[in-house]
């Protein structure tokens, strides 16, 4: 879709009411990584704020973790800001002065916390605290050590130490303390703070990005229901997986799937921490809690990561999402995403097609805020579906994933066109279609089919691909 001023489509949804918000987003979590899009899997807190909020079938995310915080941080698309934005990267990817989500809570009197991976400019200079966090907390660059915290899990990186506490490098960071509880913990203490006013906290977990590393109490995380009888609820390679070659029943799972579980549960251990404290604290019911995955699932068993035959890594029910990380398939950009406000929010599914760059108009929207000057943003206020019955209008939704490696894709409605082959995007030839409501799992590609529907599509992808800056990052004059 075409930017939209912001300033000049939101309203309040409900003025009177100026909730406290938490965006939490997780780390390479796939679809089925979540116990309410599969029960194997092990997460009461997340599940049951999932059951009690609006439930987002159609979530979609950029295929990698700094494209998707782009989208969540400024309600762009990456690609507006240039080709650094479109992959994951340690350098610059917008500019100062970007109209950013925190920055608009703080133009709206909130205090602004975060706690967690930054990875939007690992270094001090272009840290959360400059993009309207008033705190802030974890590491500037990527993934991390679960335990010695460092980039990588070493110490021979440029960007590392990368553990910050308000852009202060905190050099040879070794407590022994587990990344999640870090995270976690920074976020209760927020949380009890004594305050006047609302507060945003944006919690950004490492977990279950590699290199996966629990110990303790999380190491023996059951699976839902028990291996040993798996039941209905299992795909048949699911089953296969679970028995050995002589054909009987593993007695437990394989280390890596325990691992990858055990990561997920203290994840979710975490999440529970949070809400405990809010109860503690009588803030629960004021509180709007927003979570995501930055995007699919890494299957690479990489540093104790997923088994490389593990038939859950892009499973949901009753398809299987095909592609991963990285991939512009819906395996890499569909994910799990709720929103949780009790009191306010009627437990629902919305099976339209969302996007994390709706994430800052709707926010802006529900706690009743218009910015003081116009913002250009691809997101739409999704409010209308969360809070009554209202509808969407219908738009594209545009990927890019990192353009050297020729992985595109655009879905409008039901319809979606995929290019991994051709080194000639600006060509409708060796675009592949799919109807996601008929093969979610995009397994039949029907462009022979319909040659008219795969020009439609692709003049509207190269529409959208006309916005984006084609240099690394776009000049500061330039980002709005």
């Amino acid at each position: 879709m075409y930017a939209v001023s912001l300033g000049l489509t939101l309203t309040a949804a409900e003025p009177s009411v100026r909730p406290n918000v938490i965006v939490i987003i997780s780390d390479d979590q796939g679809w089925a990584d979540i116990g309410y899009n599969n029960p194997a899997v092990y997460t009461p807190h997340l599940d049951r704020l999932a059951r009690q909020g609006v439930r987002f079938t159609n979530h979609y995310v950029m295929p990698q973790c700094t494209p998707t915080r782009v989208a969540l941080m400024t309600g762009r698309y990456p690609g507006r800001f240039g080709r650094r934005a479109l992959h994951a990267n340690n350098q610059p990817v917008f500019p100062l002065g970007t109209p950013t989500l925190p920055g608009m809570f703080h133009e709206a009197g909130y205090e602004t916390f975060m706690s967690g991976k930054w990875h939007l400019g690992s270094v001090p200079e272009h840290g959360p605290n400059h993009f309207g966090f008033d705190e802030s907390h974890g590491s500037l660059a990527g993934a991390v050590g679960m335990y010695n915290h460092r980039y990588h899990a070493k110490d021979d990186t440029p960007f590392d130490p990368t553990w910050h506490r308000n852009h202060r490098i905190i050099p040879g960071w070794e407590n022994g303390t587990h990344v999640t509880d870090l995270t976690s913990q920074e976020g209760v203490k927020f949380i009890n703070k004594q305050r006047e006013t609302p507060f945003f906290l944006y919690l950004a977990f490492h977990a279950p990005h590699t290199p996966l590393d629990e110990r303790g109490e999380f190491v023996d995380t059951p699976t839902q229901p028990d291996p040993s009888d798996p039941g209905r609820w299992l795909h048949e390679d699911q089953i296969k997986w679970f028995n050995d070659p002589a054909g009987k029943i593993q007695s437990e799972p394989s280390r890596d799937k325990r691992l990858l579980l055990a990561t997920v549960h203290h994840l979710d251990s975490a999440v529970g921490d949070i809400i405990e404290a809010l109860e503690q604290t009588g803030q629960r019911e004021n509180t709007l809690i927003l979570f995501s995955s930055d995007n699919g699932p890494w299957v690479n068993n990489a540093g104790g990561g997923y088994p490389d035959n593990y038939p859950l890594k892009d499973y949901s029910q009753p398809d299987t999402l095909r592609g991963k990380k990285l991939d512009v398939w819906e395996g890499g950009i569909h994910v799990a995403g709720f929103m949780n406000w009790p009191n306010h929010i009627t437990p629902k599914e919305v099976k339209d097609p969302v996007h994390i760059i709706d994430w800052f108009p709707t926010l802006a929207s529900m706690i009743g805020h218009t910015p003081a000057k116009p913002v250009d943003l691809d997101g739409i206020d999704l409010s209308p579906v969360i809070l009554r019955h209202g509808t969407l209008p219908k738009r594209d939704l545009y990927w890019i994933w990192n353009p050297r490696t020729d992985r595109w894709a655009l879905r409008y409605e039901n319809w979606k066109i995929v290019q991994y082959t051709s080194k000639e995007p600006d060509s409708p030839r060796d675009w592949q279609l799919y109807d996601l409501d008929s093969d979610p799992g995009e397994k039949n590609n029907v462009a022979g089919q319909y040659p008219k529907k795969v020009e439609a599509l692709h003049e509207r992808f190269l529409r959208q691909r006309e916005r984006d800056y084609r240099g690394d990052m776009k000049p500061p004059n330039e980002a709005r």
